[in-house]
């Protein structure tokens, strides 16, 4: 499985994989940190509170407009990494409905041969109608129809 990841995450494209790296940082405290040095010195130096530096942003115009675009691009790097982690969980999905219906497709199997090792024994069947029950196959097409239309 960590091979097929690797394996994946190398075919990335160049975009995702910035979206990726872009997206790890700023999901960190050093991102937060940063903000808050860069933020705090550009209120501090719009206040008048440093000497000698002079006053380019007194309003925090831009200070918002570049709060607001930055947002605007991060939310977007967001988006497409979750995008991808989104078709990645739906194939591990798939790969385990797969699994699960292969399973319960064996031990429908399993139960069946049982209970015909038990005929011809002649061991009493004391669960009756659970047997005869788990022996029947289940056909995933009415389980998932089941599923989409549960309130």
């Amino acid at each position: 499985m960590q091979r097929r990841r690797k394996a994946e995450a190398a075919a990335a494209t160049r975009q995702e994989k910035i979206a990726d790296a872009i997206t790890r940082f700023t999901g960190r405290m050093p991102f937060v940190y940063l903000h808050l040095t860069l933020f705090g010195l550009w209120v501090i130096a719009n206040l008048g509170w440093i000497p000698g530096v002079p006053r380019w942003d007194p309003s925090f115009v831009v200070l918002a407009m570049v709060a607001s675009v930055e947002a605007i691009f991060l939310s977007t790097f967001v988006l497409i990494s979750q995008n991808r982690m989104a078709a990645a969980a739906d194939k591990r999905a798939d790969l385990d409905l797969q699994i699960n219906l292969l399973a319960e497709h064996e031990v429908t199997r399993l139960v069946a041969m049982v209970a015909a090792i038990a005929d011809r024994l002649g061991v009493g069947e004391e669960a009756g109608a659970e047997v005869h029950e788990l022996k029947r196959d289940v056909a995933p097409e009415v389980v998932l129809d089941a599923i989409d239309q549960a309130p």
